[in-house]
Formats: C-alpha cells, structure tokens, sequence
C-alpha cells in the first residue's frame, strides 16, 4: 500500500498522444518546487519553456586518483631503478635491439638533439598553457608551469644527489653519452614536460595535453633509438614528473568535470525527461565544512553523490542523483581494498560510475522483483564524466530512530533481508544508515547500491552476521538472538558462529555508543549455546581477512626463513662438501634423515586416537616442521606444527596442548636419558665438560627467585590461583592421564629413540662420507651433546650455534678440522637445508586439507 501511495505514473503509463506530450513540454509549470524562494531576475527574464534550474556551481575538489597516480609513479622510478641494478643483461639488452633497430634512423644522428627538445618542449607549453588560458582556467595555467619549474629542479637535485651517493652501477645504468655524471645525469626534458601535462590534464578533457603527451612519447623514443638516452634514465624522469605533477594536482585540487546545470537537464532529456524545475540538495554540514556529502535516504544511500529535487512538464517529481567520476574514484579504492582484504568471499567492485549506476538500479529492480518496497527507478542517463540515476515519486523511506527499535522491528527487519538472501540478494554493508522506516512505520533495509546478485553461502552469512551485530548494539544480544533464532532458525544461527568476527562487522556498526569489546564474545557465547558442547568446541572460525593475525605470522616467518636462507647459507662450501663426499655414504645420510621423520611421526602418531589418525597427515606434519624451524629459534617451530596440527584433528584446546606437553616430555627425557646411558656405557666425561660449572643451578635458583617475587605480588597471586591454576590442573591432569597409558607411551618412545638414533647416526655416515671412521657409540654421544648445546642458540633452526659445536666438538675428539667442517656442512644440508622446501610443499598440502 505505502508503495503504490507514492509511487507516480512511470513515462510508459502516459495514455496521451506524442502530440499531447510534446504540447506539455511547451507550457511551463507555473508552481517551482520551493514556491517561497525569491525568484531573480534571471528566471523572469529566461526564454518560455526553460527550466528553472537552482544550482551550486563546481568547485575544487581533491581527487584521491592523482595520489594513487603518484604512487604508481614512485613504483616506476623505483622499479626502473632496481632494473638497472640487478637487471642489468637484461636491461642493457633491451636497450642493444632498440639501438639496432635504431640503425635505420642513421640519418638523424647529424641532428642537434639539444634543438629537437628545445622544440618540443616549446611547442608542448605553448600549445597547452595557450588553451588553458582560453578556456580561463587561469590557476591551473600557472600551476602547471610551476609544476615544469619544479620537476626540472628536483630532477637536478636528484642527478647531484646520486652522483655524488650513489651505487655505481646505477649511475652507469642511468647514464647516456650525453650525460655521463653530474646534474645533468637524468634528461630533465622528460620530467619537466610530464609535469607540465600531468598538471594541465587530464589528457581526456583536453586535446592539446594529449597531443603533448603524443608528442613527448614520441621524442623520447627517437632518442632511445639513437642512443641519446638511457631506458632507465626517461622512465626516472618521467617518473619524477609525474610525481610532482600529480602532488600539485591533488594539494590544489581540480575542478569538478560533471554534469551541472543545463548540462544535467539536457543529459536527462535524452531519456524523455523534460524538467521545468531543478533544485540542489544541500548538505550543510558538508558545504560548511567542504567535506564530501553524505549519503542519504533520498536516492538509497549512493556514497558522494549530488542529489537534486525536479519536477518535469507533467508535473512529476524525482529525486536525481549524480555521481562524478572524480568523487567516485575514493569509493572505488574502498570497494578494491574490499576486495583485497577479504578472502573467501566475492566483493563487488565497479570501476566507473556508470558501472556503479547501472547495478544500483538493477539491484533495485531485482529487489522490488521480490516483493520488496524500494525506490521507484525511472531510468539512468550518462554524460561526460557523470552518471545519473533517476527515482520517481517522493522519498518513501525515512531515517530509523535507532533507540526506538523494538523486538517486533528486528523481526521485521530480518525477515526483510530473509526475502533478498533467499532470491540471493545480498547487501554486503549493513550500517546504521542503512535501516530506514517507511511512512507506516515498517523498518527495511536501505542502500543496496554495494550488495550483488546471485551470491554465495558466505556473502548471505555475512549479511546475517552485520545484521545481528547491529542490532545487538542496539536492543542487546539476547533480543537480537532470540528474534533470529524466530526469522532464521537455530540451525541458521549456529551456521553463523564461524563468521562472527570484528573483521565481518562495519565500522560504522562499531563506533555505536552501544558497541564495545564484549558485544561480539557474547553474541558468539549465544549461538554455541544453540549448539551441543561437543561440537560447539570443535567449530573454527572461517578466516575472511587476508590480514589476520594468522597470515601476518606466516608472511613474518616466510620472510625470516627467506632472509635466513640467503645470508647464512653458504652454497660454495656447502656445494663443495656434497660434491668431495662419498655419493654412497651421502645417501645414507640421506636415508636416515628419512628414517628420522618415521620415528618422529610414529612419536606424535602414537598419542593420536585412532579415529582421528591420518597417518599421511601425522607424517607431513613433521616435514611441515623443517620449515617452521628455519622460521623459529629451534624447538618452538615443530610444536607449533603440532599443536596446530592437533587443533585441526579435532582436539580441543587443553586437549591437544596436553598431547603436545606428552611428545615433548617423551622427546626431551628420553633424549636426556639417553644421553647419559651411552655416557655412561662409553664412560666419557664430555657432559660435565660441556656445561659450565653452576650454570644450571644458577638458571634455576634465578627463575625460582623470580616467581617468588611475582607471587608476593597480591595481584599477581589472585590472577594466578583464580585463573592460572585451574588450567595448569586441567592440563596436569591429562597429561597425567596420557603418559600413564602404555599403549600410547611405548609407541611413542620407539618414536622417540628410531628418530634420536637416526639422527646421531646420519652424522656418523656424514663423517664416513669424508673417509673418517668413528666408533659409531661414541659419535652418537658427542653428537648429541654439541647438537643440544648448539640448539639452545635462539637463532632458527639453531643456525650457526650447531655447526660450530659440531666442528669444534668433533675437532677436540681427534678429527681433523677440515673433515669436521665438512662433514658439519654436508649434515647440515641434509637433515636442514634439504628440508626447508619439502617442508613448504608439506605445510602447502597440509592447509590445502585443513589440516594445519
């Protein structure tokens, strides 16, 4: 019923003849839409059958496209510059085949060069500053001549700067034979000229800045060609041109090139609108402040548009609203950072207005399709650099006073976005702003322009999840639950609990007075209470920001095991200790680094439950964990792998931490135990040695005394026995329960011993692969000893800190210094080196699995 009220005759329904229609548009209405604003003198002198148009002329606006240009060009002189450095066969050949190709061009060389840029140049000011100063475009005139001064200057500042600084290999690189070094070491033609067209453009509203670019294109080639210039000395100082140009664009800032005025009403007599009346809706605040409009009900929340009140000859009345393509430019790169941050998820991203337009009113069509009460869609019209969208009929949506919202509104509200998520229909912004009421009252859901059609599974759970966020905000959790758990379901509900993350909730949903940390923990503890315990436990959050602080760890460690590979190995002694070794007792080595996953997957694998046992998943685990081990100080990687991996087998939390607590007491009591039995049996004293005297009663008496001292803190001692203690109980008490199960912990052990034993003697065989023989008992001992000690190096995988122990410990033993290196060198490759990138292959086949 409020639909129909407010909808008005669409052009279509007109019953009336052309002639009819056309007489219409000849005779003025004589009532403006504000009939109490003074009419000028203007509107009583303008011809019969013009509109009366009510207008605010353009102004100056910040175009956030030229600081995104000006980056680009930062990436240019800086991709160009690392080209020349590290590139440089490649560079130096592209530059070879443009001078042979330029060979054709012989005839020019007799040329003056210096007078062909003198002319370009000239003709390229003269042409451009002439058509802005005809077009009266008066500051952007001098502007874009300050902007050729400047990047002329900081080209020479530049020049001087890596000259005197800079690597000289680089230097060479940007050099030519015109200008070896010095100021003159980066053409400034190039810079200065593309600061001055960067400054007058774009190159689409004027024709002379696209000649001038043409121009400047084509110079810069010729002088390529005849080895004039260097590749990378043009791509710089174009580069730096643009820099300052696009600054200077975006500090001043440029005129609006929309549609205004008559302009807009002749764009809209293009689809058969003849207006007789056309107002400006002024957003105060925002004309006060010079900010950017905000959105408003009036044309369904269209972000940075003008919106304009008309009235044609029939005596209808629309709601036109504008969007330029400047201004649609900062809502672009929001729906692009959209993009980038979520994952698994599609987001929408519409590169022009007309794009943006379009869909708006196609996602409007399709929703009142629905039966849903929408804004009733006239039609669209482009012009220029604008796009139009026309509503029919008066506003019939309203803002929502947000602290009047009662459990039956919430109802309706979501009963609302159950209609367009069943036609797939999702909104993919719901905001405050975004619930509106209708003339009787009804709460909808307003602002479709950013949702989509035919979505996915996720983008219906996301619109789920904001929806509820922002009404528990707003009439609290409990309510907001419960009307779900009416509209939706509880099955729904419990379907939502891996998307309740701050990532899933606005910003503007979040900066609600009635928003805090607690909201989105309790709104989650209600919907695992819909749910049995068991299975509550074992739900993950789904992960839908690429930036969480899960992939910043990872991309953290990537890097740190990437930097450790390329300053500490050294691959010509490494590659010189594989290639002098014995190839047979080499891949022995090889086969016992083999053998020593086995042993340590059969460790872990033994206190699995046989239900949750993947003996293929248990095994790439403890490949994954040669590659956290680069990443992390040695013994904190692998039982980061494990934990994890235990999480995802469907431990709970305590569970899997205890299960990791019993393979670490197996590995290091039983590696210490071990120790001292072969100590024991081959009567060596290397332990005692090996370990300074009082250092262990001095680590522990230090490490007590401090907790002593914390506990006197009273503070710290509640914190402790209230919360500290009950899950050290928990943990105590199944770990307890899981060593004291033989059929677990004898498993484990065999794990435990295969894997030390294959090991100590992998470097056993790395020392025979050099021609030393050892007493293999013996060697296990040592080895054992020196590898403990070089681990404890916090460095990944013990780097550094192992190879020296080794060498050195084995060197006391008797072994000839040279023999210890290599052999060190030749183990390390095997049991570390060799392993990092079937590490990365086994954590790449262990997430594809969700397994890690």
């Amino acid at each position: 019923m409020t639909d129909q009220k407010h909808a008005t005759d669409s052009a279509d329904e007109h019953t009336g003849s052309p002639a009819e229609s056309r007489s219409t548009h000849d005779i003025p209405s004589p009532s403006p839409i504000h009939p109490d604003r003074p009419i000028s003198a203007d509107e009583r002198t303008r011809p019969s059958g013009m509109p009366i148009i009510d207008d605010v002329p353009p102004k100056r606006i910040h175009d956030v496209g030229d600081l995104l240009r000006a980056g680009a060009a930062v990436i240019l002189a800086a991709v160009a510059m690392l080209s020349a450095m590290y590139l440089r066969g490649i560079t130096t050949g592209v530059e070879t085949d443009a001078h042979t190709a330029g060979q054709a061009l012989n005839w020019m060389v007799d040329l003056p060069t210096t007078l062909l840029q003198q002319l370009a140049i000239v003709s390229i000011v003269v042409m451009v500053v002439a058509q802005l100063l005809l077009n009266r475009a008066w500051m952007q005139a001098a502007l874009s001549v300050l902007a050729m001064f400047g990047s002329l200057g900081a080209v020479w500042g530049i020049s001087l700067a890596m000259s005197h600084f800079g690597d000289a290999t680089l230097i060479a690189a940007l050099s030519s034979p015109n200008s070896w070094t010095g100021s003159s070491l980066l053409p400034d033609f190039y810079a200065g000229a593309a600061a001055l067209l960067t400054a007058a453009g774009p190159r689409r509203t004027r024709s002379t800045v696209k000649w001038g670019w043409n121009i400047l294109y084509t110079v810069a080639a010729l002088l390529v060609l005849l080895s004039i210039n260097s590749v990378s000395g043009v791509l710089v100082s174009f580069a730096v041109g643009r820099l300052i140009g696009m600054l200077l664009r975006f500090a001043v800032g440029t005129k609006n090139q929309g549609a205004w005025g008559t302009e807009l009403t002749q764009a809209l007599a293009g689809i058969d609108l003849h207006l007789t009346h056309l107002s400006r809706q002024i957003d105060r605040d925002a004309d006060a402040s010079g900010a950017t409009p905000r959105a408003v009900l009036d044309d369904d929340l269209v972000e940075r548009s003008r919106r304009y009140d008309a009235e044609d000859d029939r005596g209808r009345h629309f709601v036109i609203s504008v969007l330029d393509s400047q201004l649609h430019t900062a809502g672009y790169m929001r729906q692009l950072w959209q993009w980038i941050r979520f994952t698994g998820v599609s987001m929408r991203r519409d590169r022009s207005p007309r794009e943006a337009t379009q869909h708006h009113m196609a996602m409007i069509l399709g929703l009142k399709n629905c039966g849903l009460p929408t804004p009733r869609v006239y039609g669209v019209a482009d012009t220029g650099e604008s796009s139009i969208l026309v509503l029919q009929g008066s506003d019939i949506m309203h803002e929502c006073n947000l602290n009047t919202l009662t459990d039956d509104d919430a109802i309706a509200l979501m009963r609302f976005l159950s209609v367009a998520n069943r036609r797939g229909y999702t909104h993919r912004r719901i905001t405050p702003d975004a619930l509106a009421r209708l003339e009787s009252g009804t709460p909808i859901i307003a602002g479709w322009q950013n949702g989509d059609d035919a979505s996915t599974a996720a983008n219906v759970a996301l619109d789920q999840v904001q929806l509820l966020a922002l009404l528990s905000a707003l009439i609290g959790t409990e309510r907001a639950v419960a009307a779900g758990r009416l509209v939706w379901g509880a099955d729904t509900l419990a379907g939502l609990i891996p998307f309740v993350q701050k990532t899933a909730v606005p910003k503007a949903t979040r900066a609600l007075d009635g928003w805090n940390g607690h909201v989105l923990d309790d709104l989650r503890a209600r919907l695992r209470d819909l749910v049995p315990e068991d299975t509550a436990e074992t739900i993950e959050p789904v992960t839908l920001s690429r930036f969480s602080l899960r992939s910043f760890v990872g991309l953290a460690l990537l890097v740190v095991a990437v930097s450790v590979m390329f300053t500490q190995l050294k691959p010509d002694e490494a590659i010189a200790a594989v290639r002098n070794a014995n190839p047979m007792m080499a891949a022995v080595c090889l086969l016992l680094g083999l053998v020593a996953w086995l042993g340590s997957a059969l460790e872990l694998g033994a206190f699995v439950d046989r239900d949750r046992r993947d003996p293929a998943g248990v095994f790439m685990s403890q490949v994954a964990q040669s590659f956290a081990m680069v990443s992390m100080p040695a013994g904190v990687g692998p039982a980061f792998v494990n934990l994890q991996f235990l999480r995802k087998s469907g431990y709970r939390n305590t569970a899997a931490t205890a299960i990791m607590g019993a393979v670490l007491v197996v590995y290091y009591a039983g590696t210490v135990l071990l120790t001292l039995a072969v100590g024991l049996f081959t009567g060596s004293d290397a332990l005692s040695s090996m370990i300074p005297t009082n250092t262990l009663i001095v680590v522990l008496g230090v490490a007590l005394m401090l907790l002593a001292v914390a506990m006197m803190i009273p503070p710290v001692r509640h914190f402790v026995a209230r919360t500290v203690l009950p899950l050290v109980k928990t943990y105590a008490r199944q770990l307890v329960d899981i060593l004291s199960d033989p059929v677990k912990l004898l498993p484990s052990i065999a794990g435990m011993l295969v894997l030390n034993v294959a090991t100590g003697l992998g470097f056993w065989a790395a020392l025979l692969a050099f021609g030393q023989m050892t007493n293999p008992i013996e060697t296990f001992f040592i080895f054992m000893i020196a590898n403990a000690v070089g681990s404890s190096v916090p460095t990944p995988g013990g780097l550094g800190g192992v190879e020296a122990a080794l060498t050195v410990s084995f060197g006391a033993m008797g072994v000839p210094a040279g023999v210890a290196l290599s052999a060190t060198l030749l183990y390390r490759v095997v049991f570390f080196w060799i392993r990092i990138p079937l590490g990365a292959v086994a954590m790449k086949w262990l997430d594809r699995r969700g397994l890690i």
